[in-house]
C-alpha cells in the first residue's frame, strides 16, 4: 500500500428533500465516521467532507406541491439533516451546501474546462413538451406506461417497478404532472459529457482495484463497462440548479448528477484556506476514500472518475486524483422489509436521535452495517446488542473498576504506571496485540469485525476483573489488589480510546473521570500505561442503560400505526398512484384503470402483534390471491370467511408487516372511526366487474 500523506474521507452528498433514515445511517454516514474517527487516533492527517445536495427535480417537485420556493424545501431539510448527523456525532470536518455561490461558480468553471477540452458535446433530441405550461418537461415531472413492464406510473428517467433506466420518450401514453396533458415531442438542445471516451481507462482502474475494492462495488462497475458506455446528457431545462455558462444556454442547468460530485470540491474549497485544496485533490500524496451506498456505486466509479479524469486531459496543470477506494454497502432492511417512507416502514434520524442516545444507536449500527449483503434492523436485535454488550460488557466493567477504585482507594487512583500485577501486565499487551488486527480491519473497511474486535477487548478486561477477584484480595492484600485496580484503571482507559470511533462520549467521559485526555493517545501507544498516580476520580455515572421490553414493543407499535397510517392514506389519496385532482375529483380515463371485482373470502387470520391487520385468502373468479386489511377492530376471522367483498384488483403488491397483500379491498370508516366492509345487498359471484 502506498505511503500516503493524508486522507481525504467524502461520504455522498444526502439530499435535502426530506429527512435521513436509519437506511442512511448504516449505509454511508456512520461507516465514514467511523473510519474517520479511527484514522485520526492513528496519527493520520484526515479530511472529512460531506454537505446537502440541494439541486433537481424531486426538490422542485416538492416546493411546487407545498406552493414554496425549492430554496425554502433544501434550507429546511439541510438544517435538519446537519443537526441529526451533529447529535449523533458524525464527525465532518466541514458541512456544504451545493447551493453555495463558491459551488455554483466550481462547476460552473469545471463544465468550462471540460467543454473547451471537447469533452461536452451539443446535440439536439427529442424532448416531451408541455403546451399547456410552455414548458419542456425534466424526467421527473412526465410519468406513463413503462415499455418493459408495462407499469402505468413510470417516471420518465426509471421505472421503479422493474428497475428499466428509460428516455422520457420512450414512455408509452406519457402525462405531464405539472399539467396532467398529453406533451408533444419536440426537439431541444443539449450537452452531452464524452462518458464513452473512457471505456478503456476506466476498465483498467476498476480492474487495478481488484485485489482491494469490495466485490458489490467492482460488479456493481463492471456490468456498466460490460454494457459499453454511452454519451451521458448533463444538462437539462429547469430554473432550479446551477445555471449552464453559455450563450444560447438560457433557462438550462446542469444536470444534478453531474454538479453534484463536485461538491466534494467546492466544499474543500470552503473548507480549507487559499489554494490550500488542491493539496488535497490534486496530490498524489492523498488518499481519497469515498464512502457512499450502494445506488451511488456508479457514481463514484464511473461518470465522476471519468469527469475527473477528462479534466485532467483539458487542463494537464491540475491534476485531480481518483478514488482510491469505493467501500459502498449494501442496503439495510427494518424488521425483514424494505425501509419505505411512502409505505411508513421507516425509522427517521432526527425522531431516534430523540428517544436514544448517541452512543447506543452508534454501536448497534455498527454491529449491522451491511456490507457484503443487504442486512435486517430489527428493534429486538437492537436491543440485545445494547443490553448484553454495549451495558453489560464495556458499561458494566467501567462501573465496577471505577466504582470500586472509588470506595477503597480514597477515591484516587493509587500508585503509579508501573505498578501493574502480573496478569495486569499480560491483559494490556494483548490490548496492544488485538488492536493492530482492529486497525487492519478498519484499513479493509471491515468494520464490523473492527467493532466486535473492540469489544471482545472489554471482555477480556472483565475477564480479568473476576479471575482477580478484587474484592477477596484487598481482605488479604490491599496494595496487589491496588495493583490489580491500577490495572483495570489502564485497561479502562485504553478502552476508552479503542471505543472512541464507535462511543465518543462515553468514551470522553471515561477519559475525563480518570482526568486524563485525549492528547496523550494515540491508536498504537493506547496499552501503554499513561494515568497519573493520585489523580483524584471524577463522578462515577451509569454509561449506557439498558432497553426494556416495554420500549420495544412501542416501537413495533410506532412502526405497525405507521404503516397502517401510511396504507390507509393511500387508500383515501388515489387508487393504484392514480392522482386525485385539486377539487378532488378524477376523470373517466382515470376512473377506467381502477379495475374493482368481487371476490370471495376463503381463509382470514389476525396478523401477529398487530390489532388492525387481517391476512385473507380471496377468490376472485378462478384466481386465488392474499390481501392485507387493517380491518380486525370490526371484524374477526371468522366474521370474514364466507364473505362477497368488493377488491381493487390491479393494484401493484404492497408489503404490510412482513406480509404481501395484492389488492385492496373496499372499506369505510364507520360513525366509530372503525373500518367496515363495502357490502352489497346483492348476491354475487365472485370474479365480476363493478361498476
Amino acid at each position: 500500500m502506498p505511503n500516503f500523506e493524508r486522507t481525504l474521507i467524502t461520504a455522498a452528498l444526502p439530499y435535502a428533500n426530506g429527512p435521513l433514515h436509519i437506511g442512511h445511517l448504516a449505509g454511508c454516514y456512520l461507516p465514514a465516521d467511523l473510519y474517520a474517527r479511527f484514522k485520526r487516533l492513528d496519527g493520520k492527517r484526515v479530511l472529512f467532507i460531506c454537505g446537502s445536495d440541494e439541486h433537481g427535480v424531486p426538490i422542485t417537485i416538492s416546493a411546487d406541491k407545498e406552493n414554496v420556493s425549492p430554496q425554502v424545501i433544501v434550507d429546511r431539510f439541510h438544517a435538519l439533516n446537519k443537526t441529526s448527523f451533529e447529535r449523533l456525532g458524525i464527525s465532518f470536518d466541514y458541512y456544504a451546501r451545493t447551493t453555495s455561490p463558491v459551488h455554483r461558480e466550481t462547476s460552473q468553471e469545471f463544465f468550462l474546462t471540460l467543454y473547451r477540452g471537447g469533452f461536452l458535446l451539443p446535440r439536439e433530441e427529442p424532448q416531451l413538451y408541455d403546451e399547456k405550461a410552455k414548458m419542456f418537461l425534466p424526467d421527473r415531472y412526465v410519468e406513463g406506461t413503462c415499455p418493459v413492464c408495462s407499469n402505468p406510473n413510470a417516471r420518465g428517467d426509471q421505472c421503479e417497478n422493474c428497475g428499466t433506466y428509460l428516455n422520457q420518450t420512450e414512455l408509452i401514453d406519457p402525462r405531464s404532472k405539472v399539467t396532467g396533458t398529453k406533451p408533444v415531442v419536440r426537439p431541444a438542445k443539449h450537452w452531452y459529457f464524452a462518458l464513452s471516451r473512457f471505456q478503456g481507462p476506466l476498465e483498467r482502474y476498476i480492474e487495478s482495484h481488484r485485489g482491494d475494492w469490495k466485490d458489490n462495488v467492482l460488479q456493481a462497475a463492471r456490468s456498466w463497462l460490460k454494457a459499453g458506455l454511452q454519451d451521458r446528457p448533463i444538462t437539462r431545462d429547469l430554473s432550479w440548479g446551477v445555471p449552464v455558462p453559455l450563450e444560447g444556454a438560457e433557462g438550462k442547468v446542469l444536470y444534478v448528477w453531474f454538479d453534484a460530485p463536485i461538491g466534494y470540491i467546492s466544499a474543500t474549497k470552503e473548507a480549507v484556506p487559499s489554494e490550500d485544496w488542491r493539496t488535497w485533490w490534486q496530490n498524489d500524496a492523498t488518499q481519497w476514500i469515498a464512502f457512499l451506498g450502494k445506488d451511488n456505486i456508479v457514481f463514484h466509479t464511473i461518470l465522476f472518475p471519468a469527469m475527473l479524469s477528462a479534466h485532467n486531459e483539458a487542463d494537464g496543470t491540475h491534476r485531480y486524483i481518483l478514488p482510491d477506494n469505493v467501500p459502498a454497502n449494501e442496503w439495510m432492511n427494518l424488521e425483514g422489509q424494505k425501509l419505505s417512507k411512502s409505505r411508513g416502514w421507516t425509522v427517521e434520524l432526527h425522531e431516534i436521535i430523540e428517544r436514544y442516545p448517541a452512543d447506543v444507536i452508534r454501536y448497534a449500527f455498527a454491529t449491522m452495517l451491511p456490507e457484503q449483503k443487504d442486512s435486517d434492523f430489527a428493534w429486538k436485535e437492537f436491543q440485545a446488542r445494547v443490553n448484553n454488550e454495549l451495558a453489560d460488557i464495556f458499561g458494566n466493567f467501567a462501573n465496577r473498576v471505577l466504582t470500586f477504585a472509588k470506595r477503597n482507594f480514597e477515591n484516587k487512583i493509587m500508585g503509579n504506571r508501573n505498578e501493574l500485577d502480573t496478569e495486569g501486565k499480560a491483559l494490556l499487551s494483548r490490548f496492544g496485540e488485538e488492536a493492530n488486527g482492529i486497525a487492519q480491519n478498519y484499513e479493509r473497511f471491515r468494520l464490523r469485525e473492527a467493532v466486535m474486535g473492540t469489544m471482545d477487548l472489554a471482555r477480556a478486561a472483565n475477564k480479568y476483573f473476576n479471575d482477580a477477584a478484587p474484592w477477596q484480595l484487598i481482605k488479604e492484600d490491599k496494595a496487589n489488589a491496588g495493583a490489580v485496580i491500577r490495572s483495570c484503571l489502564e485497561a479502562l482507559r485504553a478502552l476508552a480510546v479503542y471505543f472512541e470511533p464507535i462511543t465518543p462520549e462515553a468514551s470522553q467521559k471515561i477519559l475525563k473521570t480518570l482526568g486524563h485526555s485525549f492528547s496523550e493517545e494515540t491508536w498504537q501507544n493506547a496499552h501503554e500505561p499513561k494515568l497519573h498516580g493520585q489523580t483524584e476520580i471524577g463522578d462515577v455515572e451509569i454509561l449506557f442503560s439498558k432497553i426494556e421490553d416495554e420500549t420495544v414493543a412501542e416501537e413495533m407499535k410506532r412502526l405497525e400505526t405507521m404503516a397502517e397510517e401510511s396504507a390507509r392514506a393511500a387508500g383515501n389519496m388515489g387508487i393504484g398512484n392514480v392522482p386525485l385532482s385539486t377539487n378532488g375529483k378524477i376523470s373517466i380515463d382515470d376512473f377506467k384503470k381502477i379495475e374493482l371485482r368481487t371476490a370471495k373470502v376463503l381463509e382470514a387470520e389476525r396478523v401477529p402483534k398487530s390489532k388492525k391487520l387481517v391476512k385473507l385468502q380471496i377468490a376472485i373468479g378462478a384466481e386465488q390471491r392474499q390481501i392485507v386489511a387493517g380491518i380486525g377492530q370490526k371484524y374477526g376471522p371468522d366474521d370474514l370467511v364466507g364473505k362477497t367483498i368488493v377488491v381493487v384488483a390491479n393494484l401493484e403488491p404492497a408489503t404490510l408487516m412482513g406480509h404481501e397483500s395484492n389488492g385492496m379491498l373496499l372499506a369505510v370508516n364507520d360513525e366509530h372511526g372503525v373500518v367496515a366492509l363495502v357490502t352489497s345487498e346483492t348476491e354475487a359471484a365472485s370474479g365480476l366487474e363493478v361498476r
